[in-house]
């Protein structure tokens, strides 16, 4: 039995992973970077450890120095989170070495999911829909240019080492292709230390859906449905909703059913994420896995009732999963909005500085999962993420009036954000419709999108909040008051 985890990560997702930690009685210790030394995680672990300076690189990518600290603390298991060291190989193989519990999949699941090649060949041979495009590493232009010529632009570059839309690019004609061959090897390698590319036909204006598996150490593998991530920008997610709009119950089965098998084509264990693109037929192409948790988990979560990281103590035990397929089904509607200290109004550049305001909204429908708390510097070191803001309905359009209820009642001051940006989203017809693909940004936002009438409507918002709040008091006043009389 797991009795003390060690969280090798930071912010927002070390402070959930706690939580659910406590709930099961079970110790946690933090590992810390001197920028952190006052965070919310920090102060809510059971035990924390100062590893290093700021920079990631001399703290929470320190390999060697997180493993001394859990076995100084006398860890049973690690848990990476995302990000950081969660999908590399070595260090779950070094965990494991140590007689540490690595909470997460086998290392060879691992490597083999995060070569984007090494992953299309397994999902092949399970099956799964592949977007047309090149098997191997391309490194010689005149070849790739044959590649490309063959498939036909648009096509896309993409890194096989990494993910996170670095070392991509959407080569639109021939006359580009050397030029963004060039710019896609020189951001791989510089990312990942490794330039390997590889071609893939761009399926233009696609749905981003993901499924969310879960899978034991006895074979036993399930599927927790979909979530749609095709709000993005830099070819990274900034809104997510659980279910799509898109899907219906035969495509969702059939989806879930792949990915079911993907997992198990690879010997999967643990959650993981595997995730499709489906064009404007219907038609769905495997993309990649994530071998993590992923930062959308919360509304799955809040559809399924379940709660993830949870399951990935139990599975990381040895325990056969306890769920069935049938025992998973959908209840309401759940939308997720990354709030990031980034200015939408330029380019989304991050956002650092002192947090002068900082008051998350609360109340049924609303979850905010953050790190952060009032008079907090941000700092520069690290993904400029402050929060997930997650709504709940028992419709979309529940959800959708939830979202718009909690963004205006989010007071943040100090810094850029993307709440406005999260407000334009949310009410725009094309997302309100559900008719929306991953180009939604390009089609519909710049940075004067937020109009005169949007800030109105935004700010209307906040006045009926206000007014509620009023009316309540008064209420409670004149209840007071009367029963005084009495």
């Amino acid at each position: 039995m797991i009795k003390k985890v060690l969280i090798a990560n930071r912010g927002e997702i070390a402070l959930r992973i706690m939580k659910t930690l406590r709930k099961m009685d079970i110790q946690s210790v933090a590992v810390y970077s001197e920028a952190d030394r006052n965070a919310p995680f920090v102060l809510y672990a059971d035990e924390a450890v100062l590893i290093g300076p700021p920079p990631s690189s001399e703290s929470y990518l320190q390999a060697d120095r997180i493993i001394e600290v859990a076995l100084d603390k006398k860890c049973d298991a690690i848990h990476p989170g995302y990000g950081f060291l969660s999908e590399n190989a070595a260090f779950a193989q070094a965990v494991a070495e140590q007689g540490i519990i690595f909470i997460g999949p086998s290392p060879s699941a691992i490597a083999m999911m995060g070569s984007k090649l090494e992953a299309k060949v397994a999902a092949k041979a399970a099956g799964a829909p592949l977007v047309p495009g090149s098997d191997t590493p391309i490194n010689d232009p005149v070849e790739a240019k044959r590649i490309a010529g063959q498939i036909g632009y648009p096509v896309l570059l993409k890194a096989a080492a990494g993910g996170g839309g670095k070392g991509m690019r959407v080569v639109e004609s021939e006359n580009e292709f050397e030029e963004q061959l060039e710019r896609a090897s020189s951001e791989a390698l510089s990312s990942f230390g490794d330039d390997a590319v590889f071609i893939e036909k761009y399926v233009q204006n696609p749905r981003h859906i993901e499924i969310q598996i879960l899978a034991d150490k006895h074979g036993n593998a399930i599927h927790l449905n979909e979530r749609e991530c095709s709000i993005q920008r830099r070819h990274q997610k900034v809104i997510e909703e659980a279910p799509s709009a898109v899907l219906d119950d035969a495509l969702r089965e059939i989806m879930g059913s792949t990915a079911v098998k993907i997992a198990k084509a690879c010997g999967y264990s643990n959650a993981g994420t595997v995730e499709f693109l489906v064009d404007s037929a219907g038609d769905y192409y495997f993309l990649e896995m994530n071998t993590r948790l992923q930062v959308e988990h919360p509304v799955t979560e809040w559809i399924t009732g379940i709660d993830l990281v949870e399951e990935q103590i139990y599975i990381a035990e040895g325990q056969p999963l306890r769920y069935a397929q049938s025992d998973i089904s959908i209840s309401g509607h759940a939308i997720e909005l990354r709030v990031y200290a980034e200015d939408p109004a330029n380019n989304f550049l991050p956002s650092t500085g002192f947090l002068s305001r900082y008051r998350p909204p609360k109340g049924p429908g609303i979850r905010v999962d953050d790190g952060f708390r009032e008079g907090m510097e941000v700092p520069v070191y690290y993904d400029p993420l402050l929060s997930k803001l997650i709504a709940f309905g028992s419709t979309r359009a529940q959800a959708i009036a939830k979202m718009k209820e909690a963004i205006a009642r989010y007071e943040i001051e100090g810094i850029a954000s993307t709440l406005d940006f999260g407000a334009f989203v949310i009410q725009h017809p094309a997302f309100e419709s559900g008719k929306y693909d991953t180009r939604f940004i390009d089609k519909y936002y710049t940075a004067a999108s937020i109009s005169d009438k949007d800030i109105a409507a935004i700010a209307v918002s906040i006045l009926e909040i206000h007014n509620r709040k009023v009316q309540t008091i008064h209420h409670k006043s004149d209840t007071w008051q009367l029963s005084r009389n009495r």
